[in-house]
């Protein structure tokens, strides 16, 4: 697994959604509603985006990139030249933008678009310059944000209005065509390229792109009882399949997968930190272990909040005002677009802060108890986590040097009265001679597969964890049981930012520490994690068949097989 690490989004966002409320696509704001003061912040700070994306755009008309916009490594691709289409379609619409109706900002994004047009393929495709190539999801992406930039272009009846949505029409069109017929590779890309099928729709109605999204309907929606998305991706994909259900559920009157947004979002709501971050560590997605916060989530909290009345929706949004307001300008065409969101929310509810919460599917159980919290991870080599205010213990992993591969890991979590319990069996055979009327005649070892070899001296190693909550905190019991003598190491990983306390450096190492004492510390600001006792028989802590040290603070507790040990956390 790899180090929790922190994600930052700026004011834009390349999977930023557009929406609607009814059940076709009709545009409800007609821009003679006065924006309410958090959202004329977000246009303002979109205008930030603008400007931004200006810097990158090449402005010589002799060049052949002229009107597209470079990404941060000079490269020049259709999602930044797009972006300039979007947020500039936010800037033009609203009143409140230094950009309102500009015809010189509608210039550069004319520009734009031409070059978009230029480096468009001629099956209507473009390229994720990162990866994908000729790609029909890439191309959904950009075509459910430009549906909604082309909508609020046309509704600001700016002069210079028209020229872009001519060119901006060419390759929407163009995109169709690709979206008609054309593939996916995960399972969220089916709801993308629905969902940009639904809003081209809206536009210019084609029973072709009805009848395409239904096809890939027709799949059903890949949620689980937990409540969770197949890909368990809880900071990216997860969100964006939330969204996504939503516009075709407005967009082809198909209310019912609201449902499995609802589902989603009841589960999110006990997968939140005690500091406003998700839970990530069980996603199947490149945000496993992220840090990151709840953004994502505030356009479909805010929309069924406003939907059902729902005042746990509505705390929702406003924790993620508190912790993640700043980001959620990533998603302003989806408030811009509805002024039916302007409104004010439901009453709020009490957010779940005291629970024990299972999800088995996910090999997840989440403890928390207000300022702290604790998760538990199956089939992950980091299966404890310990959040207590801003000091965080970001991972727990035992290892021992058995055979090259003794890396703990567990299957499932298992309930077992107070406790929870982790277990993992390892064998490390020798081989026999092999069969003699087998033995390849020119002794090649690959041609004699060690399975066909009979075993002798198989040496087991059973490791057990049992993990309890405490009126402090959390324990962790760890013992072993089998081949005796094997070098073993408890791993405490702790976010980096704080102080360690009450443990010694270990010589040659970077930031790895042994707790020998009674008790360690970890304080962040006002926070402290208090953890012990500690146990130090040995210093070697790059065991072989272990994974490497991560990027972190990192306190390890040392000993041999059996091993027997118990740590409290608090």
């Amino acid at each position: 697994m790899h180090r929790r690490r922190f994600i930052t989004l700026g004011g834009t966002s390349l999977c930023a959604l557009p929406i609607l409320t009814s059940t076709a696509f009709t545009f409800i704001n007609k821009n003679d509603s006065k924006m309410p003061p958090w959202l004329v912040e977000l246009v303002k700070r979109n205008d930030n985006s603008v400007e931004n994306l200006l810097k990158f755009q090449v402005s010589d008309p002799k060049s052949p990139d002229f009107g597209g916009v470079a990404d941060g490594f000079g490269i020049l691709n259709p999602h930044s030249t797009s972006a300039l289409v979007q947020v500039g379609g936010n800037a033009v619409f609203s009143p409140d933008s230094k950009f309102y109706k500009s015809d010189e900002l509608l210039e550069k994004m004319k520009l734009a678009v031409l070059y978009l047009l230029k480096i468009q393929h001629s099956d209507g495709t473009i390229d994720l310059l990162s990866t994908n190539f000729h790609s029909t999801p890439d191309t959904a992406f950009l075509v459910k944000r430009l549906a909604i930039a082309y909508t609020l272009i046309d509704r600001s009846q700016a002069t210079f209005a028209q020229s872009v949505l001519t060119e901006l029409k060419k390759f929407l069109l163009n995109a169709g065509e690709a979206l008609v017929k054309g593939g996916i590779h995960t399972p969220n890309h089916r709801w993308v390229v629905t969902a940009a099928l639904t809003r081209l729709n809206g536009l210019w109605p084609d029973t072709r792109y009805v009848d395409r999204a239904n096809e890939w309907l027709g799949e059903h929606i890949d949620i689980d009882a937990d409540g969770q998305y197949n890909e368990k991706s809880t900071f990216i994909y997860s969100s964006l399949t939330d969204r996504l259900l939503i516009t075709i559920a407005a967009g082809l009157d198909k209310l019912e997968l609201l449902e499995s947004v609802r589902k989603n979002l009841n589960m999110t709501m006990y997968y939140v930190h005690p500091n406003g971050e998700i839970v990530t560590d069980a996603s199947g997605r490149q945000d496993k272990a992220v840090v990151g916060t709840l953004e994502n989530y505030y356009y479909p909290y805010r929309y069924l909040a406003m939907l059902d009345k729902n005042g746990s929706y509505s705390a929702m949004c406003k924790m993620i005002e508190e912790t993640a307001g700043g980001k959620i300008g990533g998603f302003l065409d989806y408030l811009l677009a509805d002024s039916t969101l302007w409104e004010a929310l439901p009453p709020v509810k009490a957010l779940p802060l005291n629970y024990v919460k299972a999800f088995p599917i996910s090999g997840l159980v989440r403890i928390r108890r207000n300022r702290w919290d604790s998760t538990l991870i199956a089939k992950n080599p980091v299966w404890f986590t310990f959040m207590k205010g801003n000091a965080v213990v970001q991972g727990v992993r035992f290892a021992s040097s058995f055979f090259g591969k003794g890396q703990f890991q567990t299957e499932e979590v298992k309930a077992n009265g107070a406790y929870f319990e982790l277990t993992q069996k390892l064998e490390g055979p020798y081989w026999q001679p092999y069969p003699k009327d087998a033995i390849a005649p020119d002794g090649d070892w690959e041609k004699m597969p060690r399975t066909n070899r009979p075993q002798s001296e198989v040496q087991h190693l059973e490791t057990n964890v049992r993990i309890r909550e405490t009126k402090e905190g959390m324990e962790i019991e760890v013992s072993t049981n089998g081949t005796e003598r094997v070098p073993a190491a408890l791993e405490i990983i702790f976010r980096p930012g704080g102080e360690l306390k009450g443990v010694t450096k270990i010589e040659g190492t970077k930031d790895s520490w042994l707790l020998a004492a009674n008790t360690g510390t970890y304080t962040v600001g006002s926070d402290t994690i208090s953890f012990g006792p500690g146990l130090a028989l040995h210093k070697n802590i790059a065991l072989r068949g272990a994974l490497s040290p991560m990027d972190a603070p990192t306190v390890f507790l040392t000993g041999f097989t059996p091993f027997k040990h118990t740590i409290r956390f608090s």
